[in-house]
């Protein structure tokens, strides 16, 4: 069939294999240019198939040589529906993988639930021993726990918030007004997002011994400027956030004998499935994106992983802020790009829109997470899905 995207608000329904193939190849192509790492050579990513953990898995395994064990929540192609992005991207990862003699395997389940758990530990005893990195990457909109789904909300914690946002449905600047979470709806999007369910992973990792002494787990988090802080990292997403490190102190302690060092690695800014369903997010993208980029310091989801693996994890000591935490945000909030972005912020409105950001670039990076706009792709090709 010939795939075309079909977008619905922050939102693409479909997906095309061969640009997915193409977008997994370059970030491939970009480890390869890179100076190795002495890194982990087993690595489990739970949350595999698109964006930092996708990222993850191609920098452990083609800048250390690692092999690697991918968990995704991913649809193959159904009648006339194409399969999702991340279906094609693991395809394809996996493809390039064997061919350079690389070892991944992927299970394809939910990763909240008690049975991909064992399905994981199962085939790290069967094929790989132990791991000696963990990633946790999950970003997901509900979890069952049981029989009770909890689902995680956008909202503020205290106050209503209202500022400037972007309408991705027709690239026009309105105000967005947040309202605030219940205490119910905050507990729930702890319950979702939080650290428990990256506590149970390691649990479950441990107490089937098929993890290695001195291993290490990273989880990725966002902090962000003053801007987005209300809705963001004082909102219920924050909340969930903050738990999240809680318990990356809580398993370094945990499990001090075996040497397990827990981390939080606090990323930049991208245009994520995630990221673009939160309100004002999108909009000091594209402003974070048009002054970045003029600088020359603009970073994709590859640029800021392979950092994580070469610079900050694996270049001696782990190097960490004052609170313990990876900053991989330390390009995107360093003080004169802040200042550019709040200047552009005030002067910002619905006419100038266009001069002050680069929401072409926010779009581009959009398509390319489903595969669309990648060079040398003939869109209008019949491709099997």
């Amino acid at each position: 069939m010939i795939v075309k995207p079909k977008v619905r608000g922050f939102i693409c329904t479909t997906a095309h294999p061969v640009g997915c193939e193409a977008a997994v190849k370059q970030q491939i192509e970009y480890v390869k240019s890179q100076p190795k790492t002495n890194g982990p050579k087993k690595v489990l990513v739970i949350g595999s198939s698109m964006g930092y953990g996708l990222a993850s898995r191609i920098s452990a395994a083609y800048s250390c040589g690692a092999a690697t064990l991918g968990v995704m929540f991913d649809k193959e192609a159904s009648g006339n529906k194409t399969g999702t992005s991340g279906w094609y991207n693991t395809k394809a990862f996996e493809k390039f993988a064997a061919a350079d003699g690389l070892y991944a395997k992927t299970v394809n389940g939910d990763a909240y639930s008690d049975e991909c758990k064992k399905e994981v530990i199962d085939l790290i005893k069967s094929d790989l021993g132990k791991v000696d990195m963990v990633v946790y990457s999950l970003a997901s909109p509900r979890r069952a726990v049981g029989d009770v789904v909890y689902s995680s909300v956008l909202k503020t914690t205290g106050d209503s918030y209202t500022n400037k946002s972007i309408d991705l449905r027709n690239n026009t600047v309105s105000e967005v007004t947040i309202e605030p979470a219940t205490e119910d709806e905050i507990a729930a999007t702890v319950k979702v997002m939080g650290g428990e369910d990256w506590e149970a992973w390691i649990d479950a990792l441990k107490a089937a011994d098929v993890i290695e002494d001195n291993a290490v787990t990273v989880a990725y988090s966002y902090i962000g400027p003053k801007i987005t802080h209300p809705m963001y990292f004082e909102g219920s997403i924050g909340r969930a956030k903050a738990h999240l490190f809680e318990t990356s102190k809580k398993l370094t302690e945990k499990y001090s004998a075996s040497g397990l060092k827990a981390y939080i690695s606090v990323n930049k800014a991208l245009v994520t499935q995630s990221s673009a369903a939160i309100p004002i997010v999108p909009l000091y993208i594209s402003i974070l994106y048009k002054v970045m980029k003029a600088k020359g310091v603009h970073e994709g989801c590859i640029e800021q992983m392979y950092r994580l693996f070469n610079q900050k994890l694996y270049a001696g000591a782990p190097v960490v802020d004052e609170q313990g935490m990876i900053r991989l945000d330390d390009l995107e909030m360093e003080q004169g790009i802040q200042d550019e972005v709040s200047k552009i912020w005030e002067e910002l409105n619905a006419d100038n829109f266009k001069e002050y950001t680069d929401i072409d670039g926010y779009w581009s990076d959009f398509y390319e997470l489903f595969g669309f706009g990648m060079d040398g792709v003939d869109y209008d090709a019949d491709v099997e899905v």
